[in-house]
């Protein structure tokens, strides 16, 4: 293998998700700057601070003003969804997030947009009590596909599993499915979904380089003077 090419290789895999994390946190950063209004804080109330009445002087003041909107927005955004979170644990947050469900669920197009975002919070960003434990199911004969315990259980006494698609985890099927044929695993959540998330190729034991497919090039070099010898 060309030692150029491994360390090209080497390298792309680091950089890689360095460089797709931070475009998205720009990115992030970028739409809440812009959706903050700027009656959160003037830039001309930074002037103590930052004086001057040049062009840069002003630029760097609307530049300070807007970060400090941001981590505003921010901030009031973990204490709106905290609270949120909090309600939804009694008795009123259930009412109302029933309410606010039949209300979306009786208009056509915003049915569908508002299942399918929920549906993916939900597996996403829910807690791992929602996908109990990983298991293993025979759709077909000879040919098992991983699935997740929901802990709902139909009125028959049929376990509902949620099946998930590769790669994506959001999308997936929804099946009932007989306890005696279900095969418990020894794994938990974590694993199942790396597994799931990497189409069959990483391994929740092995993190970074040693995970995933193995690049292996070929030397053509080598390889062309070892056939004429």
């Amino acid at each position: 293998m060309a030692s150029w090419k491994r360390d090209f290789a080497s390298g792309l895999v680091v950089l890689g998700p360095i460089l797709v994390t931070l475009y998205a946190i720009y990115w992030l950063y970028g739409l809440v700057a812009g959706l903050t209004p700027g009656m959160i804080l003037n830039a001309d109330a930074l002037e103590p601070l930052i004086s001057g009445s040049s062009v840069q002087a002003e630029q760097t003041r609307e530049q300070v003003a807007q970060f400090l909107r941001v981590i505003v927005a921010l901030t009031v955004f973990v204490i709106l969804t905290f609270s949120v979170g909090y309600l939804m644990r009694t008795t009123i947050g259930g009412l109302v997030e029933r309410l606010v469900d039949n209300l979306a669920n009786r208009v056509p197009v915003i049915r569908v947009v508002y299942n399918a975002s929920k549906m993916a919070a939900e597996t996403a960003f829910g807690e791992q009590e929602s996908l109990q434990k990983p298991v293993k199911i025979e759709t077909w004969e000879g040919l098992r596909m991983t699935a997740f315990k929901t802990g709902k259980v139909t009125n028959d006494g049929r376990e509902v599993l949620f099946l998930p698609t590769s790669p994506n985890i959001t999308t997936g099927y929804v099946v009932e499915v007989d306890p005696s044929e279900i095969t418990e695993l020894e794994e938990d959540v974590e694993d199942a979904l790396t597994r799931v998330l990497s189409a069959g190729f990483g391994d929740a034991n092995h993190r970074g380089m040693d995970a995933g497919i193995s690049i292996d090039v070929i030397d053509e070099a080598k390889t062309s003077r070892t056939d004429d010898d």
